[in-house]
């Protein structure tokens, strides 16, 4: 999925503006105003150090591997239930790569997907991401913007996340809005334009297969 930075805030404005326009008066209640302050995160000075990064493997593997990801993205769908499975077994949970997952906001959706994922710290945050992965052609597609966030809530109580707690995360606009900036900062170090990307040891790579990344991985081992 590829599209231009800077038409990434102009959608996130256009649709957080419709939103608080018409999004109080659905019957299904949408997250209060995550994207209406989010938007303009860049434009604020916002502390990003209380976002946790999210992280698999062993703290001092010899390799780093940095995922730029976005929920409603298909390619990063396939990946993750597909190629990631592989690397995870293979190099991740042998000590061999440190993963890093750094979510990428393209939409209000991704966003709201991202809130559920993180809602329940760190160690159940690769477990919702998984869920969230694998129903994604169904809870992108539900229809609008009250049907995908009853579909994520779904997905949510099923990952084990009570209500009450679900709520309080999907509502914290403050969250919403240091997410956001936190994204703007890595993207812009990194130069992401396009999900899925990936950092190798510092440099970018693209999505490829799983035999592709294994020569790269083997690579960066061999030293």
């Amino acid at each position: 999925m590829t599209r231009l930075m800077s038409g990434v805030f102009a959608a996130v404005a256009v649709v957080a503006g419709g939103y608080a326009l018409s999004g109080f008066n659905s019957q299904s209640s949408l997250p209060s105003n995550p994207l209406v302050g989010a938007a303009f995160a860049q434009e604020a000075e916002v502390d990003t150090s209380t976002i946790t990064e999210m992280t698999l493997g062993a703290e001092d593997a010899p390799v780093t591997l940095i995922e730029y990801a976005s929920y409603t993205c298909p390619h990063c769908a396939s990946f993750h239930n597909d190629t990631f499975k592989k690397l995870k077994a293979d190099y991740i949970d042998t000590g061999k790569v440190k993963f890093i997952y750094r979510e990428v906001y393209f939409d209000r959706y991704g966003l709201w997907a991202s809130m559920i994922a993180r809602c329940n710290g760190p160690e159940k945050f690769f477990g919702i991401s998984d869920l969230i992965y694998k129903g994604q052609s169904e809870w992108a597609r539900a229809g609008g913007a009250s049907e995908i966030i009853d579909e994520l809530r779904k997905i949510g109580r099923l990952a084990g996340i009570e209500n009450d707690q679900l709520e309080a995360c999907l509502q914290d606009g403050e969250k919403a809005q240091t997410l956001v900036a936190w994204y703007q900062e890595n993207a812009t170090e990194h130069g992401i334009e396009s999900t899925p990307s990936f950092i190798l040891n510092g440099e970018k790579i693209s999505n490829q297969s799983y035999e592709d990344f294994k020569k790269l991985l083997d690579a960066e081992l061999e030293g």
